[in-house]
């Protein structure tokens, strides 16, 4: 088990280094250090001086990925990409492009997103997974073919629809909630309501079709068929047998929510205005903010690797059949 840890975890450091040089290429085939400089100064007719100066603040006049005139390995080191990309696996993100401390601005906004995103991913989670057993039970009849009808139509629906209509009929007309807006400690349950009964609602439909997809392909095998002859009901069945079995593809699409998690929902922290990393990282692409889109590229791109560990890991414990070497 251990040996199997470390090899993933070297896995990961070539896989990081990818995701790093593909972001910053991507990111400086758009703008040159030039243009950052007069995007943040915000002025027309910025001076040279004044672009040489944020340049040099901010560790950009530097050579892009090779400094020619530098001796030995300082043709690396001296360069934009090795100064701004190799702290990130001491995970010190340095000041973006505005002066701030990326660092403290990550701190301080991870927690408005775990708080929406939390309650979405647990709630949504036992909720789809309950409906879908319900529906396996009842597979055949009416009940099951018009719950996929209607978890169809739901997937159909763009997450703004539910997102405008939550807004409209919970904040405007029943006045039960703010419709947008944040604060801090206990006071900002009221702001978080609607923002959680909207993304459970918006994931109800792929969620509940995607889980009674996997119940039914356990249904059919021979365990199952094995288990009924014994005698034991099927309401056991479903939820000793078949559901265990189940949790191996459950876990694979759990990981897959681990990275929004702590980054948050572009979309829903747009629109409800809540301070997460969601909107922070709205804020820095309008912004053009290289340093901080780098930042949360790498941030996410950690957690979707650690994820992807704690997942196979998690195998060995559903089903002992699996074994990590």
């Amino acid at each position: 088990m251990i040996g199997y840890v470390v090899r993933r975890i070297a896995y990961a450091v070539p896989i990081l280094i990818g995701v790093n040089i593909i972001t910053f290429v991507l990111f400086f085939v758009v703008n040159s250090p030039d243009d950052m400089a007069r995007l943040q100064l915000g002025e027309r007719r910025v001076t040279q001086e004044a672009i040489e100066k944020w340049k040099e603040d901010r560790g950009y006049d530097k050579p892009l990925i090779w400094n020619a005139d530098a001796k030995a390995t300082k043709k690396i080191r001296e360069t934009i990409f090795f100064l701004k990309s190799i702290r990130l696996f001491m995970f010190d993100f340095g000041q973006s492009d505005s002066g701030r401390d990326i660092g403290y601005d990550i701190s301080q906004r991870m927690w408005p997103s775990l708080a929406i995103a939390l309650p979405v991913f647990l709630v949504g989670l036992l909720l789809t997974i309950t409906l879908a057993l319900i529906v396996a039970f009842f597979r055949g009849t009416y009940l099951d073919t018009w719950t996929v009808v209607l978890c169809v139509a739901m997937m159909s629906v763009s997450s703004l629809f539910y997102i405008i209509g939550g807004q409209y009929l919970i904040g405007k007309l029943l006045h039960l909630v703010p419709i947008s807006g944040f604060d801090s400690g206990l006071a900002s349950a009221k702001f978080i309501v609607l923002p959680v009964v909207v993304g459970v609602i918006g994931g109800l439909g792929s969620g509940t079709r995607w889980y009674r997809t996997i119940f039914l392909e356990e249904i059919n095998k021979d365990y199952v068929r094995t288990a009924r002859a014994k005698g034991l009901s099927e309401n056991v069945v479903l939820r000793v047998h078949v559901l265990r079995n189940a949790l191996i593809p459950i876990l694979t699409g759990v990981v897959v929510v681990l990275p929004q998690l702590f980054l948050g929902s572009l979309i829903t922290e747009a629109f409800f205005g809540i301070p997460g990393l969601g909107s922070y990282t709205i804020d820095a692409i309008q912004r053009q903010d290289f340093a901080i889109v780098r930042a949360m590229v790498f941030l996410g791109s950690v957690l979707y690797i650690i994820g992807l560990l704690l997942t196979d890991i998690s195998y060995t414990v559903v089903d002992p059949r699996v074994r990590l070497r």
